[in-house]
């Protein structure tokens, strides 16, 4: 397996760079066209599983990108609460799998249901997760507050069992939200920072993505947060080892 965890692999989703299909940032293309096979099976797994429309629209904006990009494809499917009723051999079958972005508890609880996490577990594709999709592929998710009441909710679960595909824990478009109030609340400063004693994060910005393969490499500028504090680790347009991280 080949895992692309990825912020935004489209560009920036507060739009202040913009991006003409998939996001060149970092060699993210050319590194993944070195795993793409010819005609490859995809399927992409919803974040909101039931919404039809917007997971219809998800699927044909991403065929269109990857075929745009000369990456070819035999058929590109979708998964969701309408076509949720797949086997371990079914999925085995493709050759690239999307793990969509959206709501981190919501898709968590999808991929609870279809029990993705026993049937993903020996695929020998590729993975793509997009910002949720790549919280959700840790063994233990952190689940950062987002939406309006969730800090201040005493019975919001912030930890829950995801995929697996990880040890690690991503936390995505920190260009976008590191300013950004929740519930009368710092997002990062008062939540996350607190979240993070034992607990490290990897924190991208968009056009950033970790490359799992026989090592784990991150690309371009990123951060780690643990312990309350954050530090750059990389650099845009550099890369570095997990192994060379000091998390101490």
């Amino acid at each position: 397996m080949v895992i692309f965890l990825t912020s935004s692999p489209t560009g920036p989703l507060d739009g202040s760079r913009q991006v003409d299909g998939l996001d060149k940032k970092n060699h993210f293309v050319d590194e993944l066209k070195k795993y793409w096979k010819n005609n490859s099976r995809c399927c992409m797994i919803a974040a909101s599983p039931d919404a039809y429309k917007q997971n219809d629209d998800m699927c044909d904006f991403f065929r269109e990108i990857f075929l745009k990009e000369g990456l070819s494809l035999q058929c590109f499917d979708l998964i969701d609460k309408r076509y949720s009723n797949f086997t371990r051999d079914d999925l085995q079958q493709y050759d690239v799998i999307i793990l969509g972005g959206g709501h981190v508890p919501t898709q968590n609880q999808f991929f609870q249901d279809i029990q993705l996490r026993e049937k993903i577990e020996d695929f020998q594709g590729i993975v793509i997760s997009i910002s949720a999709g790549s919280m959700n592929c840790a063994d233990i998710v952190y689940c950062q507050p987002e939406e309006n009441g969730e800090a201040i909710d005493s019975h919001f679960q912030r930890w829950i069992r995801g995929l697996g595909l990880t040890h690690f824990n991503i936390i995505p478009h920190y260009q976008m939200v590191k300013d950004r109030y929740l519930d009368g609340l710092r997002l990062y400063e008062d939540i996350t920072y607190k979240d993070s004693i034992h607990h490290p994060f990897i924190v991208l910005v968009d056009g950033s993505y970790v490359l799992i393969n026989e090592c784990v490499t991150i690309h371009g500028e990123s951060y780690l947060i643990y312990n309350e504090h954050i530090q750059l680790i990389c650099h845009e347009n550099e890369t570095i080892d997990f192994k060379e991280m000091k998390i101490e």
